[in-house]
């Protein structure tokens, strides 16, 4: 699979990242075929393809249930061969997702996750934002934690998980890397792709086939690689026919 530098961090992935939120989370997805939380022997051979494959970038989140716990232990004695990705700022519990940017609470997050993910570090650590007023005032202190944390050794590459194209130019400016929704059905934020390649930081796909709705996903797949700025697309599956499926689209 090729790989692709994520923007200055040094950081090298294979073009195709899985996303994890499924491994830990069946609430309050929008997807076209929601499904039933796997068994352990499911990630096991899931995360096995998957290494197998290329696919070296693993996306979580607190916000995701029960994945970083469920990742880390599928990941154990492999860590030094994958680029993992996890968030702060949001949590889901009750049925609903919490938000808290204050700098101490974006610390604790990713010190809990440290622990699920069983790793002394996370090579990237995204603000989860909530999508609303995403600006300085409300995410300028989370984010200057985030650099800290950085600057710790705790984290390699510090980022923000936008939902509007002010989001994503502000974290442009500031940090290493964009994670944002891109699809054929949705393509609102592709205008943060240049600015990002000017400033030469990289952009993380996430939802690129629309939550399953996508009919052609080879296609759509392509489509996203040939972007400006685009240094890995994320794909959130259980199946693993489904995923080898995608791994051979984009090689």
């Amino acid at each position: 699979m090729e790989l692709r530098t994520l923007g200055s961090t040094g950081l090298r992935v294979g073009l195709l990242g899985l996303g994890t939120v499924r491994f830990g989370r069946s609430e309050g997805l929008k997807l076209a075929q929601p499904s039933a939380l796997p068994g352990d022997g499911e990630i096991d051979r899931l995360v096995g393809l998957a290494l197998d494959l290329g696919v070296n970038l693993f996306d979580t989140a607190p916000a995701y249930g029960s994945s970083e716990a469920r990742l880390g232990r599928a990941l154990a004695g492999r860590r030094d061969r994958v680029v993992l990705c996890t968030k702060a700022g949001e949590r889901f519990e009750d049925g609903r997702s919490h938000f808290d940017f204050r700098p101490a609470s974006i610390r604790a997050s990713l010190e809990a996750s440290l622990r699920r993910l069983r790793t002394d570090h996370v090579d990237i650590l995204l603000v989860h934002s909530d999508g609303i007023a995403e600006g300085p005032e409300k995410f300028g202190p989370a984010m200057a934690e985030v650099v800290a944390l950085k600057a710790r050794g705790l984290v390699r590459a510090a980022g923000f998980s936008c939902k509007t194209a002010e989001g994503g130019a502000m974290a442009a400016e500031a940090l290493d890397l964009v994670m944002l929704t891109l699809n054929r059905a949705d393509m609102s934020l592709a205008s943060l792709l240049d600015l990002l390649a000017a400033r030469g930081k990289a952009a993380l796909v996430k939802k690129p086939l629309d939550g399953g709705r996508e009919p052609d996903p080879a296609a759509a797949l392509r489509l996203l690689a040939g972007l400006p700025s685009v240094g890995a697309i994320l794909v959130g599956t259980l199946s693993p026919a489904h995923l080898a499926e995608m791994a051979t689209a984009l090689a």
